[in-house]
């Protein structure tokens, strides 16, 4: 994963689209946070993200959402749209698809905060809604972590 975090050096935006048959997070880009001394949300969502069963080898459907507050580099959405879409061909259990996604952005930005969520469609007549979080260790973001975790009135 390269970390470019300038809009000059950006290759996935106004570029040629790639797409990639398999997980690849090298894809993903930064920019620059254009208001780094002030706190705030982003909420990215992906309602068509799919991936593959690791044992069945069948497609699983579901909504990807991205909540994190910034702190100096932003993801840039062409190149996560790309990342996502990099799920395709890759066998992974739900709950392993959303905490990747968080460790990659973790490594990626270094965000104050992030959550993410996965809301997958049912199979088998079972619908499952992984989510995981994570914030800075040693600031008051990894006590909001804890707090939303333990705390969060389970819904979607």
């Amino acid at each position: 994963m390269e970390n470019k975090s300038n809009t000059t050096v950006l290759s996935a935006l106004g570029g040629a689209t790639v797409y990639h048959r398999d997980y690849s997070p090298q894809v993903l880009e930064t920019f620059d946070n254009p208001h780094p001394g002030h706190d705030y949300w982003i909420r990215l969502n992906c309602p068509e993200f799919t991936s593959l069963c690791p044992v069945t080898g069948q497609p699983d459907f579901a909504e990807i959402r991205i909540d994190y507050i910034p702190d100096r580099l932003m993801v840039e959405s062409k190149s996560l749209k790309l990342y996502l879409f990099s799920f395709r061909n890759h066998g992974a259990f739900h709950e392993d698809c959303v905490n990747i996604i968080m460790k990659d952005l973790v490594h990626l930005m270094q965000p104050k905060y992030i959550e993410v969520t996965g809301i997958f469609m049912p199979r088998g007549g079972i619908s499952i809604y992984p989510y995981c979080n994570h914030g800075q260790t040693g600031t008051r973001y990894e006590k909001l972590a804890e707090q939303r975790l333990f705390s969060r009135p389970y819904h979607v």
